[in-house]
């Protein structure tokens, strides 16, 4: 005999007050989520005083793409809303590809700067894990985007997966792209110049901040796409 059994990922068992905390709870995480990306981005920005040298830009152009830019276009799609006015799902997609669209182009922009940043210095490239990562990084959002294109034209592509399925593959894929980037701008803190700038007990909260965003956009994703259903048999 089969039975179909609801449940929900998060929230259950709770009483309607304790319901209510925890609603609000995930919505201050939401919005320190936003701020935490927003403040982690001018900070760098200011911190790298832009204009006073090649490398000065790519600090700024990477936190903007991926502490600003991929952060929003994630939460975007947040049950808990948004601080943008779109409601329906359609305006919602058109604001995500348009903030991936700048991670590509901030973050290409900010690898431009570091190569010819590193030719001018004659100082060789790729030798950090730093470097590394990052460029697995770049490679995951061009495979992510293309991930999403797929998306937008299953048709004209002619793929056989189901939508859904479709959709899980370019969430889970983006969870992978956030987490490699989130690693990447930590170990951006472990460079000289960061270690020269920041010192003590800042930097550790530097070190960490990076981190509540991240938790936050994979509680978004995988209570997303968790199946609300549990089948026993």
């Amino acid at each position: 005999m089969r039975a179909d059994v609801e449940y929900s990922p998060v929230g259950e068992g709770l009483g309607m007050r304790d319901f209510w905390l925890y609603v609000w709870m995930r919505r201050a995480a939401l919005i320190g989520a936003h701020v935490t990306g927003l403040g982690l981005s001018i900070i760098i920005s200011l911190l790298s005083r832009p204009g006073t040298s090649l490398f000065s830009w790519h600090p700024v152009c990477m936190s903007v793409a991926y502490c600003l830019c991929m952060t929003e276009g994630v939460l975007i799609f947040s049950a808990e809303g948004s601080p943008f006015c779109f409601k329906s799902r359609k305006g919602k997609v058109r604001l995500h590809w348009f903030f991936q669209a700048l991670v590509l182009i901030a973050a290409a922009t900010g690898l431009g700067f570091m190569v010819a940043s590193k030719n001018v210095s004659e100082r060789p490239h790729l030798v950090t894990w730093h470097s590394l990562l990052g460029i697995c990084t770049l490679a995951a959002t061009l495979l992510q985007a293309a991930c999403g294109i797929c998306m937008i034209f299953p048709k004209l592509l002619r793929l056989s997966s189901p939508p859904q399925r479709l959709k899980l593959y370019h969430a889970t894929c983006g969870l992978v792209v956030y987490l490699l980037a989130t690693v990447t701008v930590m170990l951006a803190m472990f460079s000289d110049w960061f270690q020269a700038t920041i010192k003590g007990v800042a930097w550790w909260a530097f070190l960490l901040l990076p981190l509540f965003p991240t938790l936050v956009v994979m509680n978004q994703i995988t209570n997303g796409y968790l199946p609300r259903k549990k089948i026993t048999s």
